[in-house]
């Protein structure tokens, strides 16, 4: 089938008929009759274009046919074997990894019994759910947007924003450069979709950091923070982090949990992450000074 492979829709909502007299050098039925008709389900026509374009068929096929039946069991044969390509595509991704691989995503984000938000929004319910709609998250202005323009979260949009949330939403507050591996981003999925059902028997949420993580003082966070004195000492951050909370290529410390905020610098202070800079910036701030700072940034709501 060549390469520029198209359908035409039909009167019934959501279904495409490919002809064969469209597409003469599709290798699979080149002896056959040029009366040849696929009839099929729009989505499978869009999920399953590449399948096509190697010589299979599609699912729900009905043939119109002039006598051609050897044609017809051919593509029958063929479409048995989309259908365990198909099996295979929906029941191959592996949860269990999944959750191995979320592990790059709890820094921020909370999922099971009990989640709350973080630095991200909890992941509980995600499918379905419109982008950022959740009420009681700060979202940036860009998401915010992109849900009023109809982007809802899906396999897909979900697919597309992992694999790039910098180019599916643009001036995001995410922090994450990407997923790139196809298949990693499927097992992540398959684990999260047990997350947007019953919570019944669901593990409980993970904490995003908590000061064992990194061999600190749980004391470290019962310093009170002056959001005042967290504005004045505020300039030397937003040297580079920018105070609207778009990540730039430095990413966003707007609307942080106190305590994660808090976690974080005493970690760069106490050299448990490493991080020239901000390793020099935190050996100077007192703990009262790192609480004052994480409440600033926690209640600064000019996001884009």
């Amino acid at each position: 089938m060549s390469s520029d492979a198209t359908a035409i829709s039909t009167d019934i909502p959501g279904i495409r008929v490919w002809n064969r007299a469209a597409q003469p050098d599709w290798p699979a039925l080149k002896d056959c009759d040029t009366g040849i008709s696929l009839i099929m389900p729009d989505f499978i026509w869009r999920l399953f274009i590449p399948v096509l374009r190697i010589g299979l068929a599609t699912e729900f096929i009905i043939f119109r046919h002039q006598n051609r039946i050897r044609c017809s069991i051919l593509l029958v044969a063929t479409t048995l074997a989309l259908i365990a390509f198909t099996a295979v595509s929906a029941w191959g991704a592996d949860a269990k990894r999944g959750a191995e691989l979320y592990q790059q995503c709890k820094r921020c984000h909370q999922a099971g019994q009990g989640a709350e938000h973080r630095i991200g929004p909890h992941l509980n319910g995600i499918f379905g759910r419109r982008a950022g709609s959740v009420k009681d998250f700060q979202y940036s202005r860009a998401l915010k947007d992109a849900g009023s323009n109809g982007l809802v979260w899906t396999e897909q949009t979900l697919d597309a924003f992992l694999a790039s949330p910098a180019t599916t939403v643009p001036r995001t507050r995410m922090s994450f450069d990407g997923m790139p591996a196809a298949d990693d981003r499927s097992d992540l999925l398959s684990w999260l979709r047990t997350f947007s059902g019953s919570l019944a028997d669901a593990p409980a949420a993970q904490p995003t950091t908590t000061p064992a993580q990194y061999g600190l003082d749980p004391k470290i966070l019962l310093a009170q923070g002056d959001p005042q004195y967290g504005a004045y000492l505020a300039s030397e951050c937003t040297t580079c982090h920018r105070s609207d909370g778009v990540d730039a290529g430095i990413p966003s410390i707007t609307s942080w949990p106190v305590d994660d905020f808090v976690i974080t610098l005493q970690a760069y202070k106490n050299g448990k992450r490493v991080h020239p800079t901000m390793q020099m910036i935190a050996t100077r701030l007192s703990d009262e000074e790192i609480a004052s700072l994480a409440t600033y940034f926690r209640n600064l709501n000019n996001q884009p």
